[in-house]
């Protein structure tokens, strides 16, 4: 049996991964400012990286915002479209081996879907806080738009020299949170605050948000757990950010290997049901 590529053409980044017979094809990324040269680079660098023909490859399935812009197949291969929540539902589901979840897409913005194994993918709703936030504050605020510089730089902050937290407005415990709580994003921004500071502050302030509005949606869904899934997912202080907030609500996150191309792989797994909508090009 051939191989089916899926691919999510994002506004900066493209993503690409293979299935074959149930099993995961050396998944990588291409950045681009021009969404079809990415997608373009990043499937020739697939071909290969995999030693493959055009000829292995059965179907594409294309995804994402900047997959609007492919008219024809690529490159004669039977191509289709997939919708964008439908395959952040199916990717998130066979990356965390859950029967049924919520998954969190963290890209430019956050959607959030809930989907099962019969196929039933709905999008609940979603924020604008994520990649592109994280971006824009930190070009306004410190003149960086490289991320790997961010990470970097924000390996020596000091949130109390930003954020105000439970323990600088109250001495004794209120109800449930501890002292280290954040009260208030960018609360207490000190004189002597350094630009590490103010780095590690954008992070907090983009994963707490994302994190906290994750616990609020799968509360009133009745679940406990929600399942990561994008690019966000690869940046280090995701998971120790997050892991506050476990400490907090005693809630799951789940960051499943290859969790930044849930969306590649949901567009391919989504094609090999036929059931699911999705447009042939």
């Amino acid at each position: 049996m051939g191989i089916v590529v899926g691919i999510d053409i994002g506004g900066s980044t493209t993503k690409i991964i293979g299935v074959r017979d149930g099993e995961i094809i050396t998944p990588l990324m291409v950045r681009a400012n021009d969404p079809i040269a990415s997608l373009f680079g990043a499937f020739g660098k697939f071909i290969d990286i995999n030693c493959l023909t055009i000829d292995n490859v059965e179907r594409v399935a294309i995804t994402g915002v900047g997959s609007s812009g492919v008219t024809r197949p690529i490159y004669g291969i039977p191509t289709v479209r997939v919708e964008e929540f439908l395959a952040n539902g199916f990717g998130g589901l066979y990356l965390s081996k859950l029967d049924d979840a919520l998954i969190v897409s963290m890209g430019t913005g956050t959607a959030f879907v809930i989907a099962d194994r019969t196929g039933s993918t709905k999008h609940i709703g979603g924020t604008g806080m994520g990649g592109g936030a994280l971006l824009g504050l930190s070009s306004l605020l410190l003149n960086i738009r490289n991320i790997d510089v961010l990470i970097d730089l924000a390996s020596t902050g000091n949130l109390g020299n930003i954020d105000l937290t439970v323990g600088d407005i109250s001495k004794g415990e209120i109800s449930t949170l501890k002292p280290y709580t954040t009260a208030a994003n960018f609360g207490k921004i000190s004189d002597v605050a350094e630009k590490s500071d103010i780095a590690l502050a954008i992070f907090n302030l983009v994963f707490q948000t994302i994190g906290i509005m994750a616990v609020f949606a799968a509360r009133g869904l009745g679940r406990d757990e929600a399942v990561l899934i994008g690019n966000l997912t690869t940046i280090p202080y995701c998971r120790t950010i997050l892991a506050g907030l476990y400490e907090l609500h005693g809630f799951r996150f789940i960051i499943p290997e290859h969790a930044e191309y849930g969306t590649a792989l949901g567009a391919a797994l989504a094609t090999k049901r036929p059931e699911q909508p999705f447009v042939v090009i």
